[in-house]
């Protein structure tokens, strides 16, 4: 088996992914490509995955390196999987362009990755790099499955699997993360290895639509009442989301920072008193990717124990998609793929995160039925600017990413139709001038 990791420079996660693989038992002999076009990221994930396969694998794995644009096909030729993990821009100049350049009219972000302008133009950015991708899978391992880990996660893989032949789906830590962080900040730990729990909706906003303990009593209306009280009389981390349990009855899988930039309601022109009352980071993004840059070398030298680097198997869907895939073993996992009549109120062509099975024959997704109305209600909001983003990116039409920032809440509800046509140009603008295009 080839798995091929296409941004291998996010060092961190490339090891999580493929130490996962190196410890399934069929996967000890398992090829290794790392992709990448920043030669030092390259090199010390290199060692570092070197080093692993020694510590944790008695040295069975290949591991090759493959630098920039001219190695690609060689880096996914026979790949079996391809684990995207890219980002494209970077923190500097992209989100620095990203954040900044909106500010100029007013309009404040916390993350910026998924949705918002910031969302945008990750995305659009993004596809004009993994159109290549999919050209180059197409040709040189059609069969391949790419799991794309990469956000805007519903832009990215809406794009993919609306218009390349690459098998792709969408995958998130925070379907798996939610029903955990959840429960643990509510103190009902007690529950989270005896519950039983459905998710469906969009990436980042995909709702905890059941929850019950193993012998089926609902746990929601003690959820319900803890997280009200929470907000009432603690400032948290969690507040927005715990609000969407108050005002519309459930929980979603990304956090707070996250959803306060996906709706209208919390950050307001003139409205600190809500920014204090949600307690709301705004420009969260930029400063974490500011300690990070700062702690890598660190955190380098921290993985790399002296080269004897261990590794625990990870809850990370990757491991287990390739081995429930190659050996028909059954695995369930949330993922995000074109709805299809699976949430039967939301769009057809949306990309959306509901439970799918894994065996032999692929990744099989699970019919939901109807959201309650006020969570499809919420979801079609974001839904419309991805498609549209994802329109713009595919027909190259300038006019497309305009409407993709008007119907976005968060834009829309601070500024003018001509102010958003405004940021919109400007922001095209710089993104082709540092060498990053979008169109």
């Amino acid at each position: 088996m080839k798995v091929t990791f296409l941004g291998a420079g996010s060092t961190v996660f490339s090891k999580n992914v493929l130490g996962d693989t190196m410890m399934c038992e069929s996967f000890h002999d398992v090829e290794i490509a790392l992709y990448d076009i920043n030669t030092d990221r390259l090199e010390e994930s290199y060692i570092l995955i070197s080093a692993m396969n020694e510590s944790v694998n008695e040295g069975r794995a290949t591991v090759k390196k493959y630098l920039g644009i001219e190695q690609r096909k060689d880096a996914l030729r026979n790949a079996d999987f391809v684990v995207n993990a890219i980002q494209v821009g970077g923190y500097d100049p992209c989100t620095v362009i990203d954040f900044e350049i909106p500010k100029k009219y007013g309009l404040r972000q916390t993350i910026g990755d998924t949705l918002g302008i910031g969302g945008i133009f990750r995305g659009l950015r993004t596809i004009h790099v993994i159109k290549d991708f999919a050209r180059d899978v197409e040709e040189v391992c059609p069969n391949a499955w790419f799991l794309n880990y990469t956000n805007p996660m519903a832009i990215l893989s809406g794009y993919m699997q609306r218009y390349t032949g690459v098998k792709t789906v969408g995958l998130c830590h925070s379907v798996q993360t939610c029903v955990r962080h959840l429960l643990y900040q509510l103190d009902m730990r007690d529950w989270y290895d005896n519950n039983i729990a459905k998710i469906a909706g969009i990436n980042h906003m995909a709702w905890l639509l059941e929850i019950s303990d193993k012998d089926g009593n609902d746990l929601y209306p003690e959820i319900k009442r803890r997280a009200q009280e929470k907000n009432a009389t603690q400032k948290h981390g969690d507040m927005v989301r715990f609000d969407y349990i108050d005002k519309l009855g459930y929980y979603c899988t990304e956090s707070s920072e996250h959803n306060a930039e996906y709706n209208p309601f919390y950050i307001k022109p003139g409205r600190e008193d809500l920014i204090e009352k949600f307690n709301i980071p705004l420009d969260e993004y930029p400063r974490r990717c500011v300690k990070q840059i700062a702690k890598w070398q660190q955190q380098k030298e921290e993985m790399m124990a002296g080269g004897n680097v261990q590794h625990t198997r990870s809850a990370e869907y990757a491991s287990h998609i390739m081995e429930a895939i190659m050996t028909n073993m059954p695995y369930k996992i949330g993922g995000n793929v074109i709805n299809h009549g699976m949430i039967t109120n939301l769009p057809d062509l949306a990309c959306v995160e509901v439970p799918c099975l894994v065996d032999a024959n692929g990744i099989t997704p699970s019919f939901v039925g109807d959201l309650p109305l006020q969570l499809a209600a919420m979801n079609s909001t974001n839904v419309y600017p991805q498609m549209l983003t994802v329109e713009a990116a595919h027909t190259g039409c300038r006019e497309t990413v305009y409407h993709a920032a008007m119907m976005d809440p968060h834009t829309a509800a601070q500024l003018s139709t001509d102010e958003i046509v405004a940021l919109c140009d400007e922001l095209i603008e710089a993104h082709t001038n540092a060498g990053f295009p979008v169109l």
